[in-house]
C-alpha cells in the first residue's frame, strides 16, 4: 500500500470549498417565505378629502387624493429623517427646509431623495395602505 502525503494547505482548501457549497447548496434547497405585508394605516375612502391629505401622525403616512387616485406617501424626510408637515402645497421639512411636491418629488434640499411611496389596497371602499 501507497502511503500519499497530503499538505494541510489542500485540506484546509477542499474543506472550506466543501462547506461554502453546502452553504449554497442550503441556500437554494430550502424554501422562501414570502413576507406578509402588513396593514399600516386605513380609512374609509370617504375621509380623505379631494386635493387634499389625511394624516396619520402617529405611522408617519399621508393619503392624499388627486381627483379619483389616492396614493400614500412615508412623511420621513430623507435628508435626515424628520416628520414632513403636510401643507396646501406640498410637503415640507420643519426641520432644515426642504420642500416637496404632492407626489413626494424633491423640489428644494437639502434632502436628496423623494419620500418614499406607500402600496395603496382600496376594497370596499376602504383603503389601506401596506408597509413595503
Amino acid at each position: 500500500m501507497e502511503n500519499i502525503p497530503q499538505s494541510r494547505r489542500k485540506f484546509i482548501t477542499t474543506l472550506a470549498l466543501l462547506l461554502g457549497s453546502g452553504g449554497l447548496l442550503w441556500r437554494y434547497l430550502t424554501p422562501t417565505v414570502a413576507r406578509r405585508r402588513q396593514v399600516v394605516a386605513r380609512a374609509p375612502r370617504a375621509d380623505v378629502p379631494v386635493e387634499g391629505a389625511l394624516i396619520f401622525r402617529q405611522e408617519r403616512v399621508a393619503l392624499l387624493r388627486e381627483g379619483d387616485v389616492i396614493h400614500a406617501l412615508g412623511l420621513v424626510c430623507t435628508h435626515l429623517g424628520c416628520t414632513v408637515t403636510v401643507t396646501g402645497s406640498g410637503l415640507s421639512c420643519p426641520c432644515h427646509g426642504s420642500r416637496f411636491d404632492r407626489q413626494g418629488r424633491v423640489l428644494k434640499g437639502p434632502a436628496d431623495r423623494p419620500l418614499s411611496r406607500l402600496k395603496v389596497e382600496e376594497m370596499d371602499g376602504v383603503v389601506e395602505v401596506l408597509d413595503g
